[in-house]
């Protein structure tokens, strides 16, 4: 079979090996139409030949030689991507040596692309493609061929495969995918220091020609970078760039195809080069000389001034430690840094005293931080400055000599005597005079005073050193001439000992002897307290009165812990001949001059048991009768218990019986008497009560019902009495009522309220009730008003001039 190709007749490696020699060879063989003579399966040798002579006779050797089972093959064919001739392009050509010549076999094509891209004619078996191809979108198409009878179409050889693949044109332009690009490199750093790489890719065939054989080259950039032409790695090409000088490189990269050879295509890309820093430089203070000022009253800790080292680096390489290293006021003053501001702060540590000096020079440093090895060669990465601070005056307050006081005196110490002394002077040069004062919040008794002119604090009222031992109280100083400067200052006052307190004993103590006691027994052991508070401590002597000194029945012991024990001298106490006994005890301390007192010790006899446990101290148990055991003195006091119980309650049901005749839930009013000692506001007052209650006290809560007990004597019922004119006697109308009232069994068991309209005899006024008068107001004289007396006289006027008006 004889395949006839139009563009890729010639084998890959030499059409490869054309293309790197002189790519317009390749144009005058694609415009050439030569054959390629395939031989069979089971031959590889093959052909290249113009003459149609060879391909006949090779097809007869095939023949003669070959098995016949199939009459052609062929391997793969080629296109030209891209191309876009007039005419459809001549791809190969198909031949099956069963073809006589005849005209009777026809060529059928199918696969990839048949009918649509690649066309054959079925007569001479020429393929054509009849559409533009290309390669970055199809490499290759898989067809199948075959060769039928023309006239029964039956297959005259088993159908073959075969490819066509699309060579590749330098169609496609190199792309940075990833672009722009930004990179970072540290400033100062040497050269050929790597700084990043970039890759570009092209859509060409890698494999065949140089489409996509890729050069790289800065266009943008020199001299300070550069670029390996294949791997496309960018580095420094000056050595010790530096940031502060210039921050920022734009780079311009670009990537020609065809090994960088002209007619190559070619893209560009952007790179930004960023130089981070590094301390390569020191901190430089603005001004070699600063100069403060600061009050000489300024609150300690407080900022003074700031200093400012300049470091043209950025970030941690530009902090800087500031520190104080030399000058006149380093114990007064300090110096820190502030991380934000990049300043040192000068802080005041310890007072100032203008009077005892004016100004202070001080030698600050800043330092940096972080210092790089690398560039240490490059000098001290540290500057200095010079501080001056001038102290100014201010009018501060009085000065005490002494921050605190402390003072000692005599609880027996004399009013009014001097007790201490306290100084104070105003530190400003005017000097003004100082009044002193207690502040009496501190001294709320009022116990001292103080000299205001020469600070002596003097006793005003008596110390008692056992009730308060310290007495705390503060001094004010003030000066004359500006009172809002004062100063303050604690004094302590300690009260001393005095032995005014005489010894007694520390507790009530009673003693108890057994009546079976033996000789020389202890009976109690005693100790003695003293409220002074001697510097050698507390020694006691003890001893009995002078006239007891003799006594035949106990004698006292000192013991070696200052304490006393009691002895019994001898045995047989009876507790029905002497129960009590008194021992008197002089008690004396060991204060200059020493103090005493008599303390008195009772001894009580007791009954014991054999081993000495107290049993019973009562002497009453000896007067019962004999034969009365206790069994039967605890039956009676029960028996006696028992009546006692049966009175309480017989009282108590008896007061139960005699309730009150009326039932009545709250406490009557009538028992409740106010007394008003205010004349009130005539018939026009009723809040001072309630007139209708007393007139009618059952007639606040409705009807009582009462508890009647029917008298055994009827009473016959008072007639009605007839008003009562103005000479009757009021205190015999009163009595007689009274009487009636106390014997009527019928009247309730509660006082009664009577109602009197009459004011009563031996008014100058007479009766003020108008009830019985009979005259109209016409007929009235009010000239007599003026006989009551002087307070009348003015309304008897007011009413004889309203008669006279009338006449008028």
């Amino acid at each position: 079979m004889v395949i006839c190709l139009t563009g890729g007749t010639m084998p890959e490696r030499l059409a490869e090996m054309l293309l790197d020699l002189w790519t317009p060879l390749i144009i005058l063989w694609i415009t050439l139409p030569p054959c390629i003579y395939m031989a069979p399966m089971n031959q590889s040798q093959v052909l290249m030949s113009g003459s149609p002579l060879e391909l006949n006779r090779l097809t007869e050797e095939q023949r003669i030689l070959n098995r016949s089972k199939r009459g052609w093959v062929w391997n793969q064919m080629f296109v030209l991507e891209e191309f876009s001739g007039p005419e459809p392009i001549l791809v190969g050509r198909l031949h099956t040596d069963l073809d006589p010549g005849s005209k009777k076999i026809k060529y059928i094509l199918s696969g990839d692309g048949a009918g649509t891209i690649f066309q054959i004619n079925d007569v001479t078996g020429d393929i054509h493609a009849i559409k533009r191809l290309d390669r970055e979108e199809k490499a290759e198409y898989t067809l199948t061929a075959q060769a039928v009878d023309w006239e029964t179409n039956k297959p005259l050889e088993p159908p073959s495969e075969f490819i066509i693949k699309v060579q590749d044109i330098n169609d496609n332009a190199p792309e940075f995918l990833n672009g722009p690009y930004h990179a970072t490199v540290p400033e100062m750093s040497i050269l050929g220091t790597s700084v990043t790489n970039v890759t570009a890719t092209d859509a060409d065939d890698p494999v065949y020609g140089n489409s996509a054989k890729l050069v790289y080259s800065i266009l943008e950039g020199q001299p300070y970078f550069s670029i390996e032409p294949e791997t496309a790695i960018i580095k420094t090409a000056l050595p010790n760039m530096d940031r502060e000088a210039k921050e920022e490189y734009l780079v311009v990269i670009q990537a020609k195809d065809m090994g960088g050879h002209s007619g190559g295509l070619s893209g560009t890309t952007t790179l930004t080069v960023t130089l981070t820093d590094v301390n390569d430089n020191p901190p430089k203070f603005a001004q070699s000389l600063y100069h403060f000022s600061v009050p000489e009253d300024v609150v300690l800790g407080t900022a003074i001034g700031r200093v400012k080292a300049n470091d043209q680096d950025i970030g941690e390489n530009a902090q800087s430690s500031y520190d104080i290293i030399d000058g006149d006021g380093t114990a007064l003053f300090e110096i820190t840094s502030d991380a934000q501001a990049q300043d040192g702060i000068i802080r005041l540590r310890k007072p100032l005293d203008f009077e005892t000096k004016k100004s202070y020079t001080l030698k600050v440093e800043a330092a940096n931080v972080h210092i790089d090895p690398r560039f240490s060669g490059r000098g001290p990465f540290k500057d200095t400055a010079t501080v001056k601070i001038v102290v100014e005056d201010a009018d501060e307050p009085p000065v005490f000599s002494s921050p605190t006081y402390l003072l000692e005196v005599h609880e027996n110490a004399a009013l009014n005597s001097v007790i201490g002394q306290v100084t104070a002077r105003d530190p400003d040069i005017t000097s003004s005079p100082i009044r002193f004062s207690i502040d009496r919040h501190t001294d709320l008794e009022r116990q001292f005073n103080i000299n205001a002119d020469d600070g002596k604090i003097t006793l005003a009222t008596p110390l008692d050193r056992e009730l308060s031992v310290w007495h705390n109280i503060t001094i004010i100083a003030t000066e004359i001439r500006n009172h809002s400067q004062i100063s303050r200052v604690p004094v302590a006052i300690k009260v001393l000992d005095v032995n005014d307190n005489a010894p007694e004993f520390a507790s009530e103590y009673e003693a108890f002897l057994c009546e079976n006691g033996k000789p020389g027994q202890v009976i109690q052991t005693v100790s003695a307290m003293d409220k002074d508070d001697p510097k050698n401590g507390h020694y006691f002597l003890y001893s009995l009165l002078p006239e007891m000194v003799n006594n035949p029945n106990f004698t006292i012991k000192k013991n070696e812990d200052n304490s006393l024990s009691i002895l019994a001298k001898h045995n047989g106490f009876n507790r029905q001949k002497q129960e009590v006994y008194l021992l008197p005890i002089i008690i004396s301390d060991s204060g200059n001059p020493p103090l005493s007192s008599t303390s008195t010790l009772t001894i009580r006899v007791c009954g014991c048991s054999s081993d000495g446990v107290v049993q019973s101290c009562n002497v009453e148990a000896y007067v019962l009768p004999i034969g009365l055991s206790m069994g039967a003195l605890i039956a009676i006091l029960a028996c006696i218990i028992l009546l006692l119980v049966i009175v309480v309650l017989f009282v108590t049901l008896r007061r139960h019986k005699n309730e009150p005749l009326i039932i009545k839930d709250d406490e009557d009013v009538r028992e409740n008497i106010i007394r008003y000692d205010d004349e009130g506001g005539g018939e026009e007052d009723t809040e001072a009560f309630d007139i209708a209650t007393l007139q009618n006290p059952d007639g606040i809560n409705g009807f009582l019902p009462r508890k009647d007990i029917k008298p055994d004597l009827q009473f016959m019922p008072r007639q009605g009495l007839a008003p009562v004119p103005n000479g009757v006697d009021v205190d015999e109308f009163i009595n007689v009522r009274l009487h009636e009232a106390d014997n009527d069994p019928t009247a309730p068991p509660y006082d009664s309220i009577q109602i009197y309209g009459y004011e009563g005899r031996g008014s100058v006024a007479g009766s003020l009730s108008s009830l019985e008068s009979t005259t109209s107001d016409s007929d009235q004289n009010f000239d007599y008003l003026s006989d009551w007396g002087p307070r009348f006289k003015r309304l008897g006027e007011l009413y004889s001039v309203g008669e006279s008006d009338k006449e008028t």
